[in-house]
């Protein structure tokens, strides 16, 4: 199984949204790279759902139900869709800003890639986001805040 994020913004599509339907096809990517992601989406793969606009956080977890497909009513062959179903929201909302100050998560491709909409995520920061997004509140441990 491969991890990934997705990032939307709330006013066009949410985890409330999702949550809501109960399955959405992904789609819309029109970056080459992001694309690429999405191709290498497999069903069972866990996706986070990071709402990309004030608040920035991780919100909820999804599972691809149906791999890649071409996008309907797309212009151009090249063009790709996966659908995803809600799994479970995050207690806390993670905080790019938690992200950014974890030295295992500030690694992570939403950081270091932050125009990407499709990002690949490691085993191991996948369990450190959800363990942090279980918790009744989200912070970053107290060994690895910056001084402020």
């Amino acid at each position: 199984m491969a991890y990934w994020l997705l990032k939307t913004e709330p006013s066009e599509y949410s985890y409330e949204d999702l949550e809501r339907s109960g399955r959405t096809a992904w789609d819309g990517v029109r970056n080459y790279q992001a694309r690429n992601n999405l191709a290498a989406m497999r069903t069972g793969d866990r996706c986070f759902l990071y709402h990309s606009v004030e608040p920035r956080h991780v919100v909820g977890v999804a599972k691809v139900v149906r791999g890649a497909y071409p996008e309907p009513g797309a212009k151009g062959p090249q063009w790709i869709a996966v659908d995803i179903e809600p799994v479970e929201r995050l207690v806390s909302p993670v905080s790019l800003d938690a992200i950014k100050q974890h030295p295992v998560l500030s690694g992570m491709a939403l950081v270091r890639q932050s125009r990407l909409s499709v990002c690949p995520v490691s085993a191991e920061q996948w369990k450190l986001v959800l363990a942090m997004g279980r918790r009744r509140r989200a912070t970053v441990p107290s060994k690895v805040r910056k001084a402020t």
